[in-house]
């Protein structure tokens, strides 16, 4: 089986039901495609690329931001056995130099007002990557113009463990690495959260996450289909337009980033209670991608009446972790595994032979296995090997780079933040996401980031980064901490800034504090 087999399902099934909606705007007229209209849409796409010369296996670059044309595009690629290569849109010349010089696409999608930026890249670029004649570049906006009957389509044998797509990693600690997905991979992570969410074909999901990440494309817009539930796809996450869709009471589901409920929350503040009680309609918010502050999974409780559920999965696994949909969801942990994935918690051993598990409670790396993890790093097989490590029995590992406690007594995970941002000092581990969690709780500090600074006597201190409502006292501040945390995990220094650098899905990215 493979990807296009699982839509197919729906299509079959309820044809004329609405697959995708999409709308710009609160007073926009939605664009509605149903599932035989999309995926006939796509065939038809996918016949025309054909006929211009794309081969199964070959790379499709996608530099375009949310809209139907994007989701034909994507199934006409997938419909075909080609592969999708699909770019954050934030990204400008290095970055699109470093991912097209290293995937090679036979084609490259994008929106005509994107395409400046390619040509830009282009003009400073040492590979040859950018097709050299201009048809290869297709505009979102007229992709229609080459479509052709689907007749002419022939379809080579897309097998499960075929190449779906590439997706590049958000290289935060250096150039980001192609990740290979197989259509077996993501049918993993699709079919686990179709039984561990309860995803039901009356399901209306209001996406507001971009396509070019795991989040938006796998765990929202693939599941909504797989499903045959409706896919509410909008351009991008708008705090005004979105909290009024979610009192239309027009959606079930809702996907996002701890930034964006933050600002929902503030949305929400002007509105009545009232108004607020139209999100009874609601049956499931989740929350990943970053760290949800448990001040804000509380707050959003307490305002809304429902429970944020949070789960965890990466670039390189799709979703991992995730907390019940029908038992306790518990701030600041990311749950049990999912369906057909496995976990463990390790350290190096005294005798430097290699690794072990760590006593429940006790910290150490994440490592995942199971069909979800994906295939290795394109063109990387050195980086790819140094992924995986295997245990005893022979089974492969990956390596996932986050620290992680396992709680005793109910098996949760929780996240302590990045192996890379562990701050030693004085011979002493200090986890930072521990203080990021403690500063968001003092009075007036709306984020925190909390990273370590090199220091001649003890190695290294932590300071921290915040983003206040009203600037606090520093000495109080400090003297707070120290009150309520051992003094070595005390920040040596409070930075107030107007806001933490973070990428499209709301990762504080550390090293540009460092």
């Amino acid at each position: 089986m493979n990807l296009h087999d699982l839509f197919a399902i729906p299509r079959l099934r309820t044809p004329s039901k609405s697959a995708l909606e999409f709308r710009t705007g609160p007073s926009a007229a939605p664009r509605t495609y149903s599932y035989e209209a999309l995926f006939a849409a796509a065939e038809r796409l996918a016949a025309g690329l054909q006929a211009r010369g794309l081969q199964k296996g070959e790379r499709v670059a996608f530099f375009a931001g949310n809209s139907p044309q994007y989701v034909i595009a994507w199934l006409a690629v997938v419909r075909f056995g080609a592969v999708m290569v699909p770019m954050n849109t934030r990204y400008r010349r290095s970055e699109l130099e470093h991912i097209l010089g290293d995937c090679t696409p036979r084609f490259i999608i994008t929106d005509a007002s994107l395409l400046p930026l390619l040509v830009d890249a282009a003009s400073g670029a040492v590979h040859d990557w950018l097709p050299k004649s201009v048809d290869k570049i297709l505009l979102t906006e007229a992709l229609h113009e080459i479509e052709m009957e689907s007749a002419a389509l022939h379809l080579p044998i897309v097998d499960g463990d075929d190449l779906a797509v590439i997706m590049y990693t958000s290289g935060t600690t250096g150039p980001s690495k192609g990740a290979m997905l197989t259509h077996n991979m993501l049918l993993a992570t699709v079919t686990a959260l179709l039984a561990a969410w309860d995803w039901q074909p009356s399901d209306r999901l209001l996406l507001v996450l971009p396509l070019f990440h795991v989040h938006g494309l796998v765990v929202g817009l693939h599941c909504a289909l797989a499903a045959g539930a409706t896919t509410l796809l909008r351009q991008a996450f708008d705090a005004h337009f979105t909290t009024i869709e979610l009192l239309t009471g027009s959606a079930t589901c809702f996907f996002a980033v701890p930034t964006i409920y933050v600002r929902l929350l503030d949305a929400l503040a002007a509105r009545s209670r009232a108004e607020i009680k139209a999100l009874s309609a609601m049956r499931l918010f989740c929350s990943g991608s970053a760290p949800l502050a448990p001040e804000t999974f509380e707050a959003f409780r307490v305002c809304t009446g429902h429970t944020i559920l949070e789960r965890y999965g990466m670039t390189e696994t799709g979703m991992n972790l995730s907390n019940p949909y029908a038992g306790p969801r518990v701030a600041g942990s990311v749950g049990l595994p999912l369906p057909g994935v496995s976990a463990r918690v390790v350290r190096a051993r005294d005798d430097a032979t290699g690794r072990e598990d760590v006593d429940m409670g006790e910290v150490g790396e994440l490592l995942i296995a199971g069909a979800n993890v994906f295939a290795g790093y394109w063109n990387a097989p050195e980086k790819s090997a140094n992924a995986f490590e295997t245990d005893g029995a022979g089974r492969h590992w990956f390596r996932t780079g986050d620290l992680a406690r396992q709680d005793p007594e109910s098996g949760y995970f929780s996240l302590l933040g990045r192996m890379h941002d562990l701050i030693i000092s004085g011979g002493f581990n200090i986890y930072p996401r521990e203080i990021e969690e403690l500063l968001v709780r003092y009075p007036g500090i709306r984020d925190a980031a909390v990273v370590g600074v090199a220091d001649g006597v003890w190695g290294e201190h932590p300071e921290a980064w915040i983003v206040c409502t009203e600037i606090p006292n520093t000495n109080d501040l400090d003297a707070w901490c120290r009150a309520h945390m051992a003094s070595f995990k005390a920040p040596h220094a409070f930075h107030v800034v107007d806001g933490l650098p973070r990428n499209a899905m709301g990762k504080v990215l550390k090293h540009l504090l460092r």
